[in-house]
């Protein structure tokens, strides 16, 4: 099986410019392919998940990635997907935020030198270097408003309202592509389905240009069986920072994705062979539990390592199956600070632990019955518990069904 069959079977294919020629570069380790990652977090989320593994799959096929920092797009911000304009970020988070994301990606990516070696670009070195008329006579006769308008990366802001900055996020995604043509050699764009429009711009400006063909490939998005983009929970991202979200937790989001997802998820974002998965297709009630297993080991190996994916599950199993250490689960270690006339109140336990944002957020978790502490359930916001209740093993906290924290004192 070629490597474009590969990424068909697994179903991660979404659109591609010319199905022949594609396969011919990925498959002959011919692709100097780039993948765009705008800053606007100092962390890489599980949404960026199947670019990354995207990335690591050709470049196992002898393919040349580029993975290109948006420090210049991200001034303007991508409107795809977007009913509200993204927060402006400052030259200075952007260049954090950029750094943070070479750190992470270097965990599944082989930067170097060498022919199949992956390069990091950043497009504010060419981008914020621009003079605006000059640029506007260089491409601007490229690009039919009318056509831009169709684009759907900008159809859900016109109800709101686009900006015009956010109008020119189009060009400026066509111009990277177009600048890396001529000076790296880039001849292939990836990236999620979303971005369809955006790759177009750069094929068509490339072609308008300089009479030459280029090529996009992109790949579904990751979302659950009720079309929502995956990794989120609770409103919050899963991020690959465990500074963010512990190993703990990232394992125990991908341990409890629906049934109906795990395979697809094994599929699209593990590197288990296809006989495997294919025969894993006709796992049934408990055999799901074992494929969700498989699934969260993998990632947070991939991720965190197999010493932290192997303490996760060893946590998980104590809590859900009666076995393994549950010392691993996530836990806090409060301090005399953090009591008063010893005892801690239980809005403040939750904001300690990290299980909720603030106070606001704490008392409905409690009113809404989704806490308990030491298996009883806390129905009172303004509940105390004694500084003895945490000394030893400490006491573990349940949030929801599937959330654990354990907290100490010594």
């Amino acid at each position: 099986m070629t490597l474009y069959d590969e990424l068909v079977a697994r179903g991660l294919v979404a659109q591609v410019t010319s199905e022949d020629e594609i396969k011919d570069l990925i498959n002959n380790g011919k692709a100097t392919f780039y993948i765009g990652y705008d800053c606007t977090a100092d962390s890489l989320t599980a949404g960026h998940f199947v670019t990354l593994t995207l990335m690591k799959r050709l470049q196992q096929a002898g393919n040349k990635p580029i993975a290109l920092i948006g420090g210049g797009t991200t001034t303007i911000g991508d409107p795809s997907g977007r009913t509200d304009m993204r927060k402006m970020l400052s030259r200075e988070d952007i260049d954090h935020n950029a750094a943070c994301f070479k750190k992470q990606m270097e965990r599944f990516i082989d930067f170097g030198e060498g022919p199949g070696q992956a390069m990091m670009l950043n497009n504010a070195d060419w981008l914020l270097n621009l003079n605006y008329v000059e640029l506007l006579r260089e491409v601007g006769a490229c690009f039919s408003v009318n056509n831009m308008l169709r684009a759907d990366c900008y159809k859900q802001r016109m109800e709101k309202g686009l900006s015009f900055l956010e109008f020119n996020y189009m060009i400026m995604q066509s111009y990277d592509f177009y600048h890396m043509f001529q000076t790296v050699g880039c001849n292939l764009q990836c990236g999620g389905n979303d971005q369809w429009s955006n790759m177009l711009g750069g094929t068509e400006l490339i072609r308008r240009k300089l009479g030459k063909d280029s090529h996009c490939m992109t790949i579904n998005l990751l979302t659950d069986s009720q079309g929502n983009k995956m990794g989120k929970t609770a409103g919050n991202a899963v991020w690959l920072d465990p500074n963010k979200t512990s190993p703990y937790d990232f394992y125990q989001y991908w341990r409890n994705v629906g049934d109906a997802d795990v395979m697809k998820c094994i599929r699209w974002l593990t590197f288990l062979p296809l006989e495997q998965i294919d025969e894993m297709d006709h796992w049934k009630d408990a055999q799901l539990n074992q494929a969700k297993e498989i699934l969260a080991w993998e990632l947070t190996n991939m991720v965190h390592g197999k010493e932290e994916a192997d303490k996760a599950q060893a946590a998980a199993r104590a809590l859900f199956s009666g076995g393994g250490d549950a010392g691993n689960m996530p836990s806090t270690e409060l301090t005399d600070a953090d009591f008063t006339d010893g005892s801690i109140g239980a809005l403040t336990l939750l904001v300690k632990c990290g299980l909720a944002a603030s106070n606001g957020e704490a008392r409905r978790l409690i009113q809404q019955g989704g806490i308990a502490v030491a298996d009883e359930k806390v129905t009172d916001p303004a509940a105390q518990f004694s500084k003895e209740k945490f000394a030893g093993d400490g006491v573990i906290i349940k949030k929801g069904k599937k959330v654990f924290h354990r907290a100490t004192f010594s």
